[in-house]
């Protein structure tokens, strides 16, 4: 079966009853598990942005308690699921102001492992590869926005 085009698939929900939509909304929400946590975000934590972003930032909070520092092979290997959990999460927003406060948390978090992140060449890299993304991002916002990430960037770029 080959899937529909987006437009396709717009043009026809048109047409769709008040009903029918709901019916597809939750039929898709029983397949993946991320098609539910997304239609969680629209419905009741996209009207508060900012409870989301504390909310996410909980959750990177308890996946870093729980990376395993006895070696670095682990720590890379945590580290880089906590990252694909939190882009996911960047994904459902869609916000730029999101996607840089959870990046920057994130980055803080890094910088707070023991043993450092220094020692080690891939953590390292992640870690500069995700200060260049942040810098990309903040480019594209506002100016008054770009002024406070910046300052934000930098205070963590000290830090290391």
């Amino acid at each position: 079966m080959k899937a529909a085009t987006l437009a396709e698939i717009k043009k026809e929900l048109k047409h769709k009853s008040e009903e029918e939509l709901l019916f597809y909304c939750l039929s898709l929400s029983r397949f993946k598990k991320e098609n539910k946590e997304l239609l969680t975000y629209l419905l009741f934590e996209a009207s508060d942005e900012e409870s989301y972003i504390q909310s996410v930032k909980a959750e990177i909070d308890l996946q870093f308690s729980d990376i395993n520092n006895q070696n670095y092979y682990w720590m890379k290997k945590t580290t880089r699921k906590v990252l694909r959990l939190t882009r996911k999460y960047i994904r459902y927003s869609k916000k730029k102001t999101t996607e840089v406060e959870l990046l920057i948390y994130f980055c803080q978090k890094m910088l707070s492992l023991s043993p450092s992140i220094k020692e080690n060449t891939v953590l390292n890299n992640l870690y500069e590869r995700l200060i260049v993304s942040i810098r990309k991002t903040i480019s594209k916002m506002e100016e008054d926005l770009q002024y406070d990430y910046t300052l934000q960037l930098d205070e963590i770029l000290v830090k290391k």
